[in-house]
């Protein structure tokens, strides 16, 4: 009997909050997607349009990629010095650790190299057993056929090349080492303080087109402004050309994506040598609130999706080069391979329907000698913002800082290879234009910004804002008000029906902007 009238009591209770609060959370609700929304600048996409298309359309399938042996699988040179300035020491967190790839656990495709690109020399087993001796790119067997010399010798001239929007690890150095991607995730290491302050500074200061008589919104080092909050920062980068803002915006976007990734797999506690990973919305709101970034924080996130359009609308363009039946995926297994490359050109099939891309071809269209000028000072830039990335000192921030920094420089690189992908020859390997295996890695995992542990939370890096945002303000009901068992009961089912795939069937449940608030309200009440 004292459950049944505890039970009604609490009822009571829950029936009396919701009445006095539902406009306040409602409210509460509608300012957080109201912040991350509307058209984005220098293109004409919404960001409802970009969620709805990824979260049904490109986000299952890049999930499923990225646990393929060929994109899980990552040569990286974590032991290149920092080109810039003396290192203050790699960081001795263990969560800043990487562990390598035992060479037993490669397959065999994948360790022999460059060489093993197309199919139709990987497949023969007495060919990749030479390769596999090779020690350099250029010791090409005399057992290799004509069109496999010309191809290993154009990967060599390919490497020499100055097309590169990145500073490439040289795969051929002993220090660089296979990492498995999904067993060592992006995720909060406890990495900060003055060094990690001083790479993402050197990025921004130095190489974001930007004079440094005028200061960022948040920046330390930035003498006292008075009242200004920043706008006088956007009010001059409006001023510049379409190419350098989208620079800008890129290098916001990637620092946006790592910052995400941070908070929404923070260790929240370890006990008996068990750790406990998950979203961290303190870690959250200090890198994105609004009232706490001084309306920075929704600026980041839009950036984040314009950095996602770019490397969509690369991806778009780099079909053709996959669609030759001459380019494998190889990792020597036959009908693996084969699957993996119907699912990539699936993929990319569903990322040409895309309405609303970037137009890269309103970028350095003036003047020739002007315009050429310009992408060259935009390549250099952003090239040497790659080498930064071997300033890191977290091991695990470095790896991931690396790989998104290298995607993106593929994409653009992808963005303005035109003229070259179109004259890809169909059975003959390419002159114009290549990709290494390292590069694809980079960009197909860049793009989908994998996330181990929360694989099945709401499709897009961005949702993880609607998410935190939401645990919040529950987190804030239950300190104020007397329904605290029901609003947490309710708060758990919601978090429950967002990071969990329905058995049954398979799917990943995914919410739609519009839907997200209506879902919310009804829960919550």
């Amino acid at each position: 009997m004292n459950v049944i009238k505890g039970f009604h009591k609490l009822e009571s209770k829950r029936v009396t909050a919701a009445v006095l609060l539902q406009p306040v959370i409602s409210r509460l609700i509608l300012e957080v997607v109201a912040l991350v929304t509307g058209v984005l600048d220098d293109c004409l996409c919404d960001i409802d349009s970009i969620d709805n298309f990824n979260t049904f359309k490109i986000f299952p399938k890049i999930k499923k990629l990225q646990e393929r042996d060929y994109f899980r699988y990552y040569k990286v040179n974590l032991k290149r010095p920092c080109p810039f300035w003396a290192e203050d020491g790699h960081c001795s967190i263990k969560d800043c650790h990487v562990e390598p790839c035992p060479e037993s656990k490669i397959p065999v495709g994948i360790k022999a190299g460059n060489s093993n690109k197309y199919s139709k020399v990987a497949n023969n087993t007495k060919e990749l057993e030479d390769c596999e001796q090779a020690s350099k790119l250029g010791a090409i067997n005399s057992t290799l056929s004509n069109q496999s010399k010309e191809a290993f010798i154009d990967w060599a001239r390919y490497d020499d090349s100055q097309d590169h929007f990145c500073e490439l690890d040289d795969e051929r150095s002993p220090a660089a080492q296979y990492v498995d991607l999904l067993l060592n995730p992006e995720r909060y290491t406890g990495y900060k303080g003055s060094s990690a302050w001083r790479v993402w500074n050197s990025i921004y200061e130095e190489n974001c087109f930007k004079p440094r008589s005028v200061y960022r919104p948040l920046n330390p080092l930035a003498p006292s402004r008075g009242e200004d909050d920043g706008e006088s920062f956007y009010t001059w980068l409006e001023g510049l050309c379409l190419e350098k803002r989208v620079f800008y915006k890129l290098i916001s976007g990637l620092h946006a994506s790592i910052n995400l990734h941070l908070c929404a797999n923070y260790l929240l506690e370890e006990t008996w040598g068990k750790p406990s990973w998950g979203p961290n919305m303190k870690e959250f709101k200090r890198r994105f609130d609004p009232v706490e970034t001084k309306g920075e924080g929704p600026r980041r996130l839009k950036n984040l999706y314009f950095l996602y359009l770019i490397e969509l609308r690369a991806l778009s363009k780099v079909a053709p080069y996959f669609e030759r039946s001459i380019v494998d995926l190889y990792t020597g297994n036959v009908q693996e391979d084969a699957d993996t490359k119907t699912l990539l050109l699936n993929i990319f099939q569903d990322t040409k329907s895309f309405p609303m891309h970037f137009d890269e071809k309103s970028m350095f269209a003036g003047d020739k000698k002007g315009a050429k000028s310009l992408k060259e000072e935009f390549r250099l830039h952003f090239k040497n913002i790659s080498r930064i990335m071997d300033c890191v000192g977290c091991d695990k921030c470095r790896l991931w800082g690396k790989l998104q920094t290298q995607g993106l420089g593929t994409a653009l690189k992808i963005l303005f290879s035109e003229k070259e992908i179109q004259k890809l020859p169909e059975n003959s390997p390419s002159k114009g234009f290549q990709l290494t295996r390292q590069e694809i890695v980079a960009l197909l995992n860049a793009f989908g910004s994998p996330s181990n542990e929360y694989s099945g939370l709401i499709s897009f890096r961005i949702d993880w804002f609607d998410l935190l945002a939401v645990q919040g303000i529950l987190k804030s009901l239950l300190q104020h008000h007397g329904s605290k068992p029901s609003i947490l009961q309710h708060s758990a089912f919601f978090i429950v029906q967002l990071s969990h795939p329905h058995m049954t069937t398979g799917k990943t449940i995914a919410l739609t902007r519009r839907t997200f608030v209506d879902k919310v309200m009804s829960l919550a009440f």
